[in-house]
């Protein structure tokens, strides 16, 4: 193989797989990442943006500097301030307020910090309440004027209420709902609520401020009049063991979710997590590290109005029954969605989505991090533009891989499978028609690739650029269409290759869409070879120099195949000789072999290199 090329590099992980262990006693505790809250709303409004040696050669020698990318706008504000302060997390035990919940009945150690009716408690001070038992059918209301912060330590708790939210703050700076260590905690509410004229309260743990959910114990929240976990204001889930299964969105926090630690399992008929502030660009954020996400959605799995930043941790989402389901026309169910930027850091992301798999309607960055992709649309989707600076995707299902106006690869390492095309730029010409094309805001189609490891199989084109593509690095096999509309490569304007390594095979295509790759304006030879017949697949392609027969490659393609794009530092001014069939005793990886020796099958051409483009072989068919 390449042994220096991207193909033997393992993209660095630096996922921070740490715990926090928070706890949820009533001992001081003190937290270590702090930001000051922050009130308020500022109205902004938010616009949608629908050699000849037995080695085969370093790819990378002679690199030439990578080009410096205008068409990729500058890195977005990214929203990350939160309301967490301190002192959120500690109390003095001598300070709780008793809150005994006796199934019709409820008593309280203070009772001139909450009112009783019946069932139904409402605490009125700031403070620090633990809830223990149960109620039948009842209700813990939050309305209070302090300025303070609202503690409600859940001690086993099973709260039930058929007519309304079972937890309402009605009224709060700030509530903290804190689940005690190795404890039990239920929600569950009726399928008829009784609301005020702003149809409200609409969750089973429903809150009209900020919101934070923190400590060591369980809490399990079952919604069937609508969503489960909401606040109007920020949300932050700190730390917990939460379940919540809802009718609609399982968490909702309309300016934020952040969740900073916590194994969280939601099972929604909405949307799985989802921040919709429509009026503040500092709003409808979603931030994720540390903790363990498990997603089952109808609709979108993760939706955020502005942002989703993923620092580390892990998130496993199904949307819209998974890739094999078709959604109705109109219907969003992506795996990550985020209106005007998506970045990953680190972390790992499992999607089975019937919709994109991660879509931004503006940028996505992506720095590290583990993918493994299923989807029935695009794996990856953004509308301005894609950039890849590390990380490992697997995408084993896709009606198209990647998806932008404008992406850069710089590293990692990329598998992937789709249906039509593989690498898209600007959506392109369908061919199976099933899906439609995307809308894209920019002309300045261009696909960069300055390093990583790629290979696509593709049933469409393998790689399809409505613009221009620069190559300076890197290595790209690709396992193209067998469709003659399709072929491995397709690119409107020109493509450079200044380094790199680049196999691409596929079918003939047409006189009007003719098999490409890299051009004139190139610094490193390439050749394009068509075979006279179609080869079966499976059927090895072997190239080797004429005078001494030092092998450049040795590779198997999965499909049958009519033509072979090859470009790579090490094609000089010389003879070679192509065979195809025989076989090989090498390790193969994405059908390229390493080590071993091959027995020769056919000659099937020779040619000599003398320009930066050679082409062997007939033309394709008029149609």
């Amino acid at each position: 193989m390449y042994p220096n090329s991207p193909i033997n590099q393992q993209p660095s992980q630096t996922e921070d797989d740490s715990t926090n262990n928070s706890g949820g006693t009533e001992t001081d505790s003190t937290i270590n990442d702090q930001s000051g809250s922050q009130d308020g709303d500022d109205n902004v409004p938010i616009t949608d943006s629908p050699d000849d040696s037995q080695s085969t050669g370093d790819v990378h020698q002679n690199q030439p500097e990578v080009p410096i990318n205008t068409d990729v706008p500058p890195p977005p504000h990214v929203n990350e301030v939160d309301h967490e302060a301190d002192g959120d997390y500690v109390w003095n035990s001598s300070d709780v307020i008793d809150v005994r919940l006796n199934g019709n009945s409820i008593t309280v150690s203070l009772a001139s910090a909450a009112t009783v009716d019946g069932s139904k408690v409402t605490i009125k001070s700031a403070g620090t309440y633990r809830l223990n038992g149960s109620l039948t059918d009842g209700q813990v209301i939050v309305n209070t004027e302090n300025k303070e912060t609202v503690r409600l330590i859940l001690n086993n708790v099973t709260i039930h209420c058929s007519t309304s939210a079972p937890i309402y703050v009605m009224k709060a700076k700030k509530t903290i709902i804190i689940l005690q260590e190795n404890t039990q905690n239920y929600v569950t509410d009726g399928n008829s609520y009784t609301v005020d004229s702003n149809g409200e309260p609409n969750g089973a743990i429903f809150s009209t401020s900020d919101l934070t959910i923190y400590g060591e114990g369980s809490l399990n929240v079952d919604a069937n009049y609508n969503d489960g976990i909401a606040s109007k204001d920020g949300l932050i889930i700190k730390s917990g063991f939460i379940t919540v299964v809802s009718i609609d969105d399982a968490i909702r926090g309309k300016d934020y979710i952040v969740i900073k630690n916590g194994h969280i399992n939601l099972n929604a008929g909405g949307d799985g997590l989802k921040s919709d502030n429509t009026e503040n660009v500092t709003r409808g954020y979603v931030s994720v590290e540390n903790a363990v996400i498990q997603i089952t959605a109808g609709g979108d799995a993760v939706d955020a109005r502005t942002d989703f930043i993923m620092n580390s941790g892990q998130i496993s989402v199904t949307s819209g029954g998974g890739s094999s389901n078709n959604i109705v026309a109109g219907n969003s169910a992506k795996g990550i969605k985020a209106i005007v930027s998506l970045i990953v850091e680190s972390g790992t992301i499992t999607a089975n989505s019937a919709d994109d798999a991660i879509h931004s309607n503006g940028t996505i960055t992506i720095n590290g991090g583990s993918f493994t992709l299923s989807t029935g649309d695009d794996a990856i989707h953004a509308d301005d533009s894609l950039t890849i600076n590390n990380g490992v995707f697997v995408i084993t299902k896709s009606y198209e891989g990647l998806e932008s106006a404008v992406i850069t690869i710089n590293n990692g390492n990329i598998h992937l499978a789709s249906d039509d095309d593989g690498i898209n730029l600007a959506g392109g010409n369908d061919a199976s028609g099933s899906i439609p094309g995307d809308t894209f805001y920019s002309s300045n189609y261009h696909l960069y690739i300055n390093g990583g490891y790629i290979y696509v199989n593709a049933n469409g084109d393998g790689i399809d650029s409505n613009g221009a593509i620069t190559m300076t690095g890197g290595q790209v096999i690709v396992d193209g269409p067998t469709i003659r509309m399709n072929t491995a490569i397709d690119h409107d304007k020109p493509f450079k290759m200044t380094g790199g390594f680049l196999l691409a095979v596929g079918s003939s295509g047409t006189q009007i869409a003719p098999p490409q790759g890299p051009d004139a304006s190139s610094t490193q030879y390439s050749v394009m070879v068509t075979f006279t017949s179609k080869k079966p697949a499976g059927t090895i392609i072997h190239l080797k120099t004429n005078s001494s027969g030092t092998e450049i490659f040795t590779f198997k393609p999965i499909k049958e195949y009519k033509t072979m794009v090859f470009c790579s530092p090490v094609l000089t001014t010389t003879t070679y000789d192509v065979y195809t069939g025989g076989s090989s005793t090498g390790s193969i990886t994405d059908g390229l072999y390493t080590g071993g020796t091959y027995t020769a099958g056919t000659k099937t051409t020779s040619f000599t290199i003398s320009s930066i483009v050679t082409k062997v072989g007939p033309p394709p068919p008029p149609f």
